[in-house]
């Protein structure tokens, strides 16, 4: 190990110790650190300024995610090819740069192969490392911890110590019961149980395929309050990952097969990750389980094998599979009993099945009276 890598290692370790991690992706120091090939790197500064028209270098190191002074040496050596030029200066020993008339052909062509202009990707590898690293399973919410969770909830005692060492285990769940018993609210809220934050990549890059994962939609940012001034932050991290929160992911009836493979784009020559991958590390709610557009053999044949390995087989576009995590707690909520939906194979692999049971006259009273409250109803017991 080079002394470089070596203090990399030392300082990702520790800032992850301070700031109570099991994973921190370590600041590159030069290119090779990247993972990825410099031509990429490259072609995502022509394709941004092909967008933008002018630059500074430190705007592209920031659009990338990528150390000015990494950068530093692309732009000098697309300068001597005559890709670039120097429209002015820039403070803090910086330029303006542009496209030249090659540059400009060069950049229309590279955004013809892929339409791609984020944060640069990370490899598919350094993924799989982190995946594994913040997996759910490795934790072990104590007590406490479910406590604050379902704190907000009115929920019965029983069914309370019916969840713990479900959670505690981050295998599937079955949660079954009549409708309105409050299936959905609980599944959402067991994500809530394990570590509040992860690391995500925005992009993944493999056999030259661009893979989109941070979604909007269901990756929510989460850095901590005082990153900026934190003694933890001394030691940079990779700009390219995003810390979000423990991510949630809740499909229904909407959920299609197709919504479980990798999607890609012919247009923009991109991929998008499938949902099981987006929910890695967190909790994949498959609500009103047995109501979707496909049938629910088709689905558990699908995921029979990741279940038992944790991991998935995807395929790019160049038909090459790739092998990703399958690190998250699927939750399958239903109205109906387990055994109706799916046979006994499948059923083995999700080791826990839990009712959610009607609830008491007290505690319907209860849950009645804290929504008469946030509503402003005045309550009134004789009534």
């Amino acid at each position: 190990m080079h002394n470089s890598d070596y203090q990399a290692s030392r300082d990702g370790l520790l800032a992850a110790i301070l700031a109570e991690e099991s994973y921190r992706p370590n600041e590159p120091r030069e290119l090779d650190d990247l993972g990825i090939p410099v031509s990429v790197v490259e072609s995502l500064v022509q394709k941004r300024l092909l967008v933008t028209g002018v630059a500074t270098g430190r705007k592209l190191a920031d659009d990338l995610c990528i150390p000015f002074r990494m950068l530093e040496d692309v732009f000098r050596s697309q300068r001597e090819r005559q890709l670039l030029v120097h429209k002015g200066s820039a403070p803090f020993n910086d330029y303006v740069y542009m496209l030249t008339e090659s540059g400009r052909d060069r950049a229309q062509a590279a955004m013809s192969a892929c339409a791609y202009v984020g944060p640069a990707p990370v490899p598919l590898m350094d993924y799989v490392l982190s995946s594994e690293a913040q997996t759910i399973r490795a934790e072990s919410p104590r007590r406490e911890q479910l406590l604050q969770a379902f704190r907000t909830i009115t929920i019965d005692e029983n069914l309370f110590e019916s969840l713990g060492p479900a959670i505690n285990s981050g295998a599937g769940l079955f949660l079954y019961g009549e409708p309105g018993n409050g299936k959905s609210t609980l599944a959402r809220r067991i994500t809530a149980c394990f570590g509040q934050r992860i690391w995500i990549p925005n992009a993944i890059f493999e056999d030259g395929q661009i893979i989109k994962l941070y979604d909007a939609a269901v990756h929510e940012s989460a850095p901590d309050d005082d990153d900026e001034h934190s003694i933890v932050m001394s030691a940079a991290y990779d700009r390219r990952w995003l810390k979000i929160r423990r991510p949630t992911v809740v499909v229904g009836g909407e959920l299609t097969m197709d919504a479980l493979e990798m999607r890609h784009d012919p247009r923009s020559n991109v991929c998008e990750a499938p949902l099981q991958m987006k929910s890695n590390c967190g909790c994949l709610l498959v609500d009103d389980f047995g109501r979707q557009r496909i049938e629910p053999t088709e689905l558990l044949n699908r995921w029979i094998v990741p279940l038992e390995t944790a991991v998935d087989f995807l395929n790019l576009p160049s038909g090459k599979k790739i092998c990703v995590p399958f690190e998250q707690m699927i939750v399958f909520s239903t109205n109906l009993a387990p055994r109706d939906l799916v046979d006994e194979a499948f059923l083995r692999r999700i080791p826990y099945k839990v009712e959610a049971p009607n609830p008491t006259d007290e505690q319907f009273l209860n849950v009645f009276k804290i929504m008469a409250k946030k509503l402003g109803v005045e309550f009134d017991n004789e009534t």
